[in-house]
């Protein structure tokens, strides 16, 4: 496969205390990356996937933030349970909600720990490009900013690039639609960056399309899990991962059901085959096969189900996960691929 998405024992050389419930893990993992991309830790037989705030373009050390969330298994042990020196299993960078080749402004809006992913993106645009960088970050008060000192010295060393402004809840109220167009100004042709809570989004990016926004200038960030808590689902761990919303929402045509055709999936080495169901998915063949393939979210964010077709042809429902080459060279999101032809077989990797 293109894509190496097994786990990796991987060493936390520091941990960083950013805000009383925010802890910025420090990973002994020299691998490559992009700005804005994720991590997933597999804890508590759990998968979460955490973004890192590092940027490989000014960072020397892979970092990656993660916020408490009340009732949240995975942030809430490692918070409580990690220290540096300990060992955590860990998949390599993977995620699409990165830098485009373009010299449009970039204008983001993130809410509370949704910062992690973005301050990766405004430290590798300030560093390798030319262009103006503006950012909203909205927190319930002062005391929960995450990175305040780090956006704070970058705006003094970028002052005609950079304008990070605070919405502070206890103060201003919840962002409304009319703040964020107001914020977006005349950069109606920049690069929108959204990532936080998904009230905040979902505000954010209908503001941002009645304001005149195009599909394809907004970029969102969504992560999701199956085994989260509902706290977690109100904001997921750290609101980072490969999980991110294109231009169009990830979104493609659904598949045309199929009545006839066969589903062959080969896990651990070994296949199994049943017949397609319409309106399955490749992750709901399986487990009707009696199998257990790996997964989490199930929305097409963390790319934990991806495996390899090797035979037929399936079409995603959402990929927020893949990059145009991975989806050429066969790879799929197997809780949102639907089979298009008669019969189809998937490999996941062992």
């Amino acid at each position: 496969m293109a894509r190496d998405h097994g786990f990796h024992p991987v060493r936390i050389t520091r941990i960083v205390a950013e805000t009383d419930d925010a802890r910025t893990f420090v990973l002994d993992a020299p691998w490559p990356y992009r700005a804005g991309q994720f991590v997933t830790f597999r804890a508590c037989g759990a998968l979460r996937s955490y973004s890192m705030s590092s940027s490989p373009d000014t960072d020397g050390e892979l970092m990656t933030t993660v916020k408490r969330v009340p009732g949240g298994l995975v942030s809430n042990w490692m918070l409580d349970n990690l220290v540096s020196g300990d060992v955590v299993e860990v998949t390599r960078p993977a995620g699409i909600f990165c830098l485009r080749e373009t010299s449009a402004p970039l204008v983001a809006f993130c809410g509370g720990s949704g910062v992690t992913p973005i301050l990766s993106l405004v430290k590798s645009a300030l560093a390798t490009t030319r262009r103006r960088v503006r950012v909203l970050l909205a927190n319930k008060d002062a005391d929960a900013i995450i990175f305040r000192s780090v956006l704070a010295e970058l705006a003094d060393r970028y002052p005609d690039r950079l304008e990070v402004h605070h919405h502070l809840d206890v103060l201003n109220g919840f962002v409304t639609a009319t703040q964020i167009r107001n914020f977006v100004n005349v950069d109606t042709h920049a690069d929108f960056y959204i990532c936080g809570p998904a009230p905040f989004m979902d505000l954010t990016e209908a503001a941002l399309r009645d304001h005149g926004a195009g599909a394809d200038q907004i970029l969102v960030e969504r992560f999701g899990s199956a085994d989260a808590s509902p706290a977690e689902q109100a904001e997921q761990d750290s609101l980072a991962a490969d999980a991110v919303a294109d231009a169009s929402g990830g979104a493609v045509p659904a598949a045309e059901p199929r009545e006839d055709g066969t589903v062959t999936i080969v896990l651990n080495g070994k296949k199994h085959t049943v017949p397609q169901h319409p309106g399955e998915t490749l992750l709901q063949s399986a487990r009707r096969a009696g199998l257990a393939p790996p997964f989490s979210c199930e929305a097409g964010n963390c790319a934990t189900c991806i495996a390899q077709i090797t035979a037929g042809e399936a079409k995603m429902r959402v990929n927020n996960a893949l990059d145009d080459d991975e989806v050429a060279e066969g790879l799929i999101l197997t809780c949102q691929g639907e089979p298009v032809s008669a019969d189809i077989t998937v490999v996941y990797e062992d």
